[in-house]
């Protein structure tokens, strides 16, 4: 296929490209950290099994695929593809490069892609509006951290990378060249490369070490899968516990720095609001999943924002396992009683046959009565004593202790 590209090296010199270059996505699935694009539901793949390419424009940080992203689609629809830089090309260049796509469709039928790079930051600002109307904006996130681990382990054994399956590299440095790189997939390749032929040079296993030696960064002891990794979780959950907002950031940023997912941080975030804020304050839910959301709109840093919010407040908010300690206690009569029968007044009844064998007899439904409401047992006879939720005297949950008590004379809130 003669694809016009500007960097389409001659054959037989592939070998000596860069890693990075070597590494580019050949397919789809290649393409890491995009998944909202590229998955089975993306746009891109969408777009990609069309066959037809519209006007778009990529949009997003230094080394998330952007460029290989538009390469790929250009082959995989057969389309030629130009390639010019913004930054340094002008009007005649933009000229020439539509002569050779006028060409290449009148004279072999064949459409091409004509890729800008570089044009803009956001195109929101620097895009004229007619433009943007007719163009699909494709938005690329910042690779996270696991994802570049990800492709950097890809690159060791493939054929097209080093091409050294047996090669000497723990999962501690593999994570320190992931976060280094700082969601930029070319500069870890870049990085892994260089510290490949560094310890090949020297005779040196690639080790946290060498990598603080030679990129001249200090190593935080992390390894997101073993003994560290569950302290500073542990150290973290504990914090928001504690009421300590203070040591809460602290673990959060030392997490984040030694390249931690930032949903694992959101998953125990959430959990703590639940678990030991509880009905103390309700809205501490509410904040710890909203800031969720707003981190992935964001995206990195300004997520950050939206994660220490959250962290704060849910640090800072009273606290009760009240909910948490009531699930326990009704689990545990779950697993002790087995499967009690529903009460007869509990179910419902759609037949002449149920409603005789008393299906729903002395159901008293609540809005019939003051307040909408009127004591009655909604558990089997075995359970009537047992009481799971008890609230504390403590924030919002105070509040719902005193409705409760006064709702129910029979039970001891």
């Amino acid at each position: 296929m003669d694809t016009l590209r500007d960097d389409t090296l001659p054959d037989g010199l592939e070998s000596f490209a860069p890693l990075a270059y070597r590494m580019r996505p050949r397919a789809l699935d290649d393409v890491v950290g995009q998944l909202h694009l590229t998955g089975e539901n993306g746009l891109l793949r969408r777009i990609l099994q069309t066959g037809i390419l519209p006007s778009m424009i990529f949009w997003g940080p230094p080394g998330s695929g952007k460029t290989s992203t538009a390469m790929l689609l250009a082959e995989s629809c057969q389309y030629a593809m130009i390639s010019i830089s913004a930054v340094a090309s002008g009007v005649r260049e933009i000229r020439e490069c539509i002569q050779r796509a006028e060409e290449n469709l009148q004279v072999h039928s064949r459409k091409t892609v004509f890729f800008i790079d570089e044009i803009t930051e956001n195109p929101s600002f620097e895009v004229i509006a007619p433009l943007l109307s007719r163009t699909q904006v494709i938005l690329f996130r910042k690779i996270l951290v696991m994802d570049i681990a990800t492709l950097i382990r890809r690159s060791v054994g493939s054929s097209r990378g080093l091409n050294v399956p047996d090669l000497s590299i723990d999962e501690d440095s593999i994570q320190f060249i992931a976060s280094l790189a700082d969601g930029d997939a070319r500069q870890a390749l870049n990085e892994l490369e260089i510290i490949y032929n560094v310890s090949k040079k020297e005779k040196k296993p690639i080790s946290l070490s060498l990598l603080g030696d030679v990129f001249q960064k200090k190593s935080f002891l992390y390894d997101k899968t073993g003994e560290e990794h569950f302290n500073m979780l542990s150290a973290f959950h504990k914090s928001l516990r504690g009421s300590d907002p203070d040591a809460a950031l602290y673990w959060m940023c030392r997490m984040l720095d030694a390249g931690e997912d930032p949903n694992t941080i959101f998953r125990r975030l959430v959990a703590c609001a639940s678990e030991d804020v509880g009905n103390a304050d309700p809205r501490a839910l509410l904040v710890a999943v909203a800031a969720q959301q707003a981190y992935d709109f964001l995206g990195e840093p300004e997520g950050r924002l939206s994660l220490s919010q959250a962290i704060t407040y849910v640090a800072s908010a009273p606290k009760s396992n009240a909910s948490s300690s009531g699930l326990h206690l009704a689990s545990s009569d779950v697993r002790e009683f087995g499967s009690l029968p529903v009460p007869l007044h509990l179910r419902n009844a759609p037949t002449n046959l149920m409603k005789k064998i008393g299906y729903g007899k002395e159901y008293k439904y609540a809005h019939d009565y003051p307040g909408a409401f009127i004591e009655q047992e909604f558990r089997p006879p075995e359970l009537e004593k047992h009481l799971y939720y008890r609230p504390t005297e403590r924030g919002y949950e105070k509040m719902i202790g005193a409705w409760l008590r006064q709702l129910w004379k029979t039970k001891k809130y």
